[in-house]
């Protein structure tokens, strides 16, 4: 069992920067995440977009931006348990026992959830056959460019993702990019660079065309893409990619008491707190009147639950707020000299 002052559940930019916060106070804490890396959506989702509303940051990709928020954590000791669902949430005197699907425990009296909008995966393919080739020849978001380098990649989709891997993608490889529709969802800036990439034969379009067969046997060698009139095409690709969107769920979270709404959890303004002393909501998965879902209000909210952790971690002591330009103390913590 791992006793700490407080259980971050998620590793995006909200939940990292609130792992900042509670050391700079004095507090220790332990970080979970279900996905198998640091960075929450944005290093999942778009890794290379850029980002252009953190404060005096004018730009940043999520991957930067994470790598920043990382490198602002070293004076502190953190851990870190990725690949890790956080299933059970329950009462125990004072504090939270907190159980993962792989059955490591937390013992705390302060649970923060910064979980981005729960638990998602992506949309995929209906077709069957496609199982036994996910992460090896299809993929649903892109981890590592670099693979598809000199590759024949087939994207499927018609909004932001697909049209911006699709321009991405044709500099070093072939693309041919298949949507079931004329029309396409994505930034119509974007969808001007992909139609003038067509003309240019750096992308291949095809419209009105749906996945209906692939071939291969350990790795994908073709495809076959079936229009709305009925004519098959078979075209040879090394690596097939899906953006159809993600399904969004909370998962174990709504199970845990706490007040719903659309998806999203219910808090105050003052701590963030919940209707359940000593869990917390902040980032895209807290509602409250105003809600913003800005990178920037997910700093605000983690900074102000950080602070409420200090009263049920440290009932006997008084929070003193001080500044990081004057105080030795947080000079101290942060490993910096006076």
């Amino acid at each position: 069992m791992i006793k700490t002052d407080a259980l971050i559940i998620g590793a995006g930019p909200t939940g990292l920067f609130t792992a900042h916060q509670l050391n700079l106070i004095g507090l220790n804490c332990e970080v979970v995440d279900n996905l198998d890396k640091i960075g929450g959506q944005c290093i999942e989702l778009y890794p290379d977009k850029p980002i252009y509303d953190i404060p005096a940051v004018p730009e940043c990709t999520g991957e930067e931006l994470t790598n920043n928020l990382i490198n602002q954590l070293k004076p502190f000791d953190i851990n870190f348990h990725l690949n890790e669902r956080v299933d059970e949430v329950k009462r125990e005197n004072d504090n939270w026992f907190v159980k993962t699907n792989n059955n490591k425990i937390f013992l705390t009296p302060n649970v923060i959830i910064a979980g981005g909008v729960g638990s998602f995966e992506p949309r995929k393919f209906s077709l069957k056959e496609c199982e036994k080739f996910e992460n090896k020849s299809i993929f649903y978001a892109v981890k590592d460019k670099e693979i598809f380098a000199d590759k024949t990649i087939s994207i499927f989709g018609g909004g932001d993702s697909a049209l911006d891997w699709a321009v991405e993608l044709s500099k070093n490889s072939k693309v041919n990019l298949v949507h079931r529709r004329d029309e396409f969802r994505g930034a119509q800036s974007t969808v001007n660079k992909m139609n003038e990439l067509v003309k240019s034969e750096k992308i291949n379009l095809f419209t009105k065309y749906q996945l209906s067969n692939v071939n291969g046997n350990d790795q994908i060698e073709s495809i076959d893409i079936k229009h709305d009139e009925g004519e098959i095409k078979n075209i040879k690709t090394d690596y097939v990619l899906g953006f159809f969107g993600l399904i969004m769920q909370l998962g174990p979270i709504a199970n845990w008491g706490l007040n719903i709404d659309k998806k999203t959890i219910s808090v105050d303004t003052e701590k963030f707190e919940t209707n359940q002393k000593g869990i917390y909501a902040i980032g895209d998965i807290c509602s409250y009147p105003g809600k913003l879902k800005l990178i920037l209000s997910g700093f605000h909210e983690g900074a102000l639950a950080a602070r409420a952790c200090f009263k049920l971690a440290r009932p006997n002591e008084k929070y003193r707020f001080e500044f990081t330009t004057t105080s030795s103390n947080l000079l101290k913590r942060l490993g910096k000299k006076e």
